[in-house]
């Protein structure tokens, strides 16, 4: 039993069973034994690879539909560049390589990285160029946003609920002789849930994300009012149906009660949420990322790419390009789902 599975089962044995949101949270952020406080979770060192490690063609893309959607906007300066729970940066640092030679773009962008852990707030700094740090979507600029989410909705903490009849069982998470365990409250009716009665019926699970209304709605408003446009890429679907809930250790699925602490918990997002979230700004139809991806020209920028290289390097780039938009593997698991203002044209690669 680690230190923080100690405090855990203290803390239910103290209070009652806690909500998978509560138990999330104190798993990835507790000051002292949280995950992404301890551990290094990126790449294939750690315990899972987002599309920016698999190549740097992914972050060439979606820099590049951002600074389209800037210019087809009027070239807005000063604007802020944003993101969205960076990572090591190396996502940001692609989309600044491959718009550099973009007219004004750079010259125009303040550079905000919306990141809550001070460890890997140091770690961009290393990466980035002089970025600045905010500590919620709220904190950015009144300017226009040009915002990019990869894989950051999927760590937010999420509720389960498993329907009977008209009200709602969640799952929790107790303790028995000093383990963690997990149960289900009595059923009740759940106001946030009643739209989901229409398409659920007995047995059905459905996940709700307490934070993901406010932070859409808070980058939704900004963009209405200032102008930009957001790309938030993530693996989920349109509505949260099933159980998500996991834990990834390893580039493995691990138990989510084993280890806290010490593994990465996430769920599926559900992009029908975002998008009842979103106004005043409008938003596109969710895209499969390797739909978006091909309508950016990925394939033509692999090919050119593929000239330069040969042997084990060309084998490794042709298989980054295919796990980034087969549909058997990234391209179909991951969608895409944009914002802009009302009346600019949709983000390249998108559609309404």
């Amino acid at each position: 039993m680690n230190a923080l599975t100690r405090q855990l089962v203290d803390q239910i044995a103290a209070s009652g069973p806690m909500t998978l949101a509560d138990f999330m949270t104190t798993c990835l952020f507790d000051p002292k034994h949280g995950y992404y406080t301890t551990q290094e979770p990126f790449g294939r060192a750690g315990d899972f690879i987002t599309s920016p490690d698999i190549s740097q063609m992914f972050g060439e893309m979606v820099g590049l539909a951002l600074a389209q959607a800037w210019l087809e906007q009027g070239t807005p300066r000063p604007f802020t560049l944003a993101e969205l729970g960076p990572g090591r940066g190396t996502l940001m640092s692609d989309v600044l390589r491959a718009t550099r030679h973009v007219p004004g773009f750079h010259d125009a962008l303040d550079l905000w990285l919306v990141e809550a852990s001070p460890r890997l707030r140091e770690v961009q700094s290393n990466t980035l160029p002089d970025p600045q740090f905010a500590d919620t979507v709220d904190d950015l600029p009144d300017a226009p946003l040009f915002l990019i989410a990869n894989e950051f909705f999927d760590a937010l903490p999420i509720r389960q609920f498993n329907r009977v009849g008209d009200g709602w069982s969640e799952t929790l998470v107790g303790q028995a002789d000093g383990r963690l365990r997990l149960g289900r409250s009595d059923p009740a009716p759940r106001a946030f849930l009643t739209a989901r009665l229409d398409d659920t019926r007995d047995g059905d699970v459905v996940e709700y994300c307490p934070a993901l209304p406010g932070i859409v709605g808070a980058i939704g408003h900004r963009i209405a009012d200032h102008g930009g446009a957001a790309l938030f890429i993530d693996y989920g679907d349109w509505a949260s149906q099933g159980d998500t809930f996991q834990a990834m250790r390893a580039h493995g699925v691990a138990s989510v009660l084993d280890a806290p602490g010490a593994v990465d918990l996430t769920a599926h997002v559900d992009f029908a949420a975002i998008a009842a979230a979103v106004a005043p700004a409008q938003h596109s139809r969710l895209c499969p990322q390797g739909v978006f991806l091909e309508r950016l020209g990925i394939t033509a920028r692999a090919e050119a790419l593929a000239a330069q290289l040969a042997g084990a390097a060309l084998d490794q780039h042709i298989a980054a390009h295919r796990r980034l938009t087969h549909p058997g593997e990234m391209g179909d698991l991951f969608k895409v789902i944009g914002l802009w203002p009302d009346g600019a044209p949709p983000i390249p690669g998108l559609s309404t």
